[in-house]
């Protein structure tokens, strides 16, 4: 057993340094029927099981986790409470209005508070710290795309409190990274630690009731019954809370792709860095470049540090091999020192990687089909630290038949179309990474905004 909690805690900084036991819980030993069986025990399915067992106590709930809790992108991630939101919002008012793009928004800044609120009642400390997300302009293409993301703020009606341009000194005054030339500011963000959040939930749910099985593989799921390490589990509703793990499920290969993300984390940096750098309220990082960097000051005072850039392995494959790719780490590395040049000695204690995922709108969708018992709720596209938590309340509403305001938001019932069949699949999602990076490569050289990222963005679909 020893081995195999080892093995748990190297999955990311955040496992290895959860103060509770990771050793797993027992898995399911017999068929069972219950009311709810959520399939995933990572931060949608139990939030779902949270707010449903606060609910209606009487509830027979089920979740089920091939792993352990948190084993997944909820024990991974680079702990953004944030309030982003994966589908552009022009592509939500087609299906919609503008007046309900705007409330998603809304109930999307709402949700990094409640997720502090709960973690706070239930006495999870998950190192809370809602400082903002300040994303940097370190090129000329970069700033114009940054202010321009400014004023699609005020065209759809949200101003200052809600986003924000910092100048240059403004931006060095909360992080002093190299050759900023300003920033945005949003509020609407919060660091945590998103194992401590996602294991302190399951103890949670434990407490209300809810049966949490770990090391139990599910094999299919379908109308009214989950097929579970060789039992049949019997529900009113099942939900399915795979994310980037989903197309392990039968009918369900080309519903998501793992794409995935790779992050390192220093050692804690000593007082003289900090006074530095600042980064005094915990704000979350990341600059205008297009494939993404994301950056935390921890509760223990190191970087934690990730990015995309990783490739999609052929055919949607998931495989622990893929968790770390030298080549991408290096280059992280050297994107956080370029950002942070007296970060350049420290030492790299922890590298780890896992997928996320993505559905082929680049539109995360949260739903119910009463008639077939079936519920979801996922495809986040990395945004699932707090919009996993706004489907969990959603899915609530759903399963209980309430008519809410959160029944009525615009990602409700969006059905993403399939991911096209390999090789195409492989092709457009790496080719779309490729063009990606050269894309800020060209930027780099030129300072002029490219055109071929553009593009790019567009035939993806976000």
């Amino acid at each position: 057993m020893e081995s195999v909690v080892n093995a748990l805690r190297s999955v990311s900084l955040w496992m290895d340094q959860v103060p509770d036991s990771v050793e797993p819980r027992p898995r399911l030993q017999q068929d069972v029927e219950v009311d709810i069986a959520i399939v995933g025990g990572g931060f949608t399915g139990l939030w779902t099981a949270y707010y449903l067992a606060v609910a209606e106590p009487a509830l027979r709930i089920a979740v089920l986790e091939k792993n352990i809790a948190g084993f997944g992108a909820s024990g991974r991630n680079g702990g953004w409470c944030s309030a982003l939101f994966a589908a552009s919002r022009e592509a939500m008012a087609r299906s919609s209005s503008s007046d309900a793009v705007r409330e998603h928004q809304r109930a999307m800044n709402e949700t990094v508070d409640e997720v502090g609120r709960v973690a706070a009642a239930e006495g999870i400390d998950i190192g809370y710290a809602k400082g903002g997300t300040v994303v940097l302009a370190r090129s000329q293409a970069q700033l114009s795309r940054l202010r321009a993301e400014v004023a699609a703020e005020r065209s759809w009606g949200f101003g200052e409190d809600d986003l924000r341009w910092l100048d240059a000194g403004a931006t060095r005054e909360r992080v002093n990274a190299e050759n900023v030339l300003g920033a945005t500011y949003t509020p609407h963000c919060a660091r945590i630690d998103p194992a401590r959040l996602v294991r302190g939930l399951a103890r949670a749910v434990e407490r209300r009731g809810v049966a949490v099985y770990e090391q139990t593989p599910v094999q299919g799921i379908g109308n009214g019954y989950v097929d579970a390490a060789g039992h049949r589990v019997r529900a009113a509703t099942v939900v399915r809370a795979t994310e980037g793990y989903t197309p392990t499920l039968p009918g369900h290969r080309r519903d998501i792709a793992p794409v995935y993300s790779l992050m390192i984390a220093t050692e804690p940096l000593p007082k003289a860095f900090w006074d530095s750098v600042g980064w005094r309220e915990r704000e979350t990082v990341s600059d205008g470049r297009h494939l993404i960097v994301y950056a935390q000051r921890t509760v223990d005072d190191r970087i934690a540090f990730g990015g995309r850039g990783a490739p999609y392995h052929f055919g949607s494959r998931i495989s622990p091999g893929f968790d770390r790719e030298p080549a991408v780490f290096a280059k992280l590395r050297a994107a956080l020192v370029d950002l942070f040049p007296a970060a350049a000695p420290a030492v790299i204690s922890h590298q780890w990687g896992g997928p996320l995922g993505v559905p082929r709108d680049w539109h995360s969708s949260v739903g119910l089909d009463r008639a077939a018992g079936l519920a979801w709720a996922g495809g986040y596209v990395g945004d699932g630290v707090s919009t996993a938590n706004l489907a969990g309340r959603t899915l609530r509403d759903l399963i209980l038949g309430r008519d809410s305001q959160l029944t009525r938001l615009p990602w409700v019932g969006h059905r993403s179309r399939r991911w096209e069949p390999e090789p195409l699949r492989w092709l457009e999602i790496n080719g779309g990474r490729i063009v990606m990076s050269s894309a800020d490569s060209a930027e780099t050289r030129t300072g002029r905004p490219s055109r071929r990222a553009h593009v790019m963005g567009r035939y993806l679909g976000h």
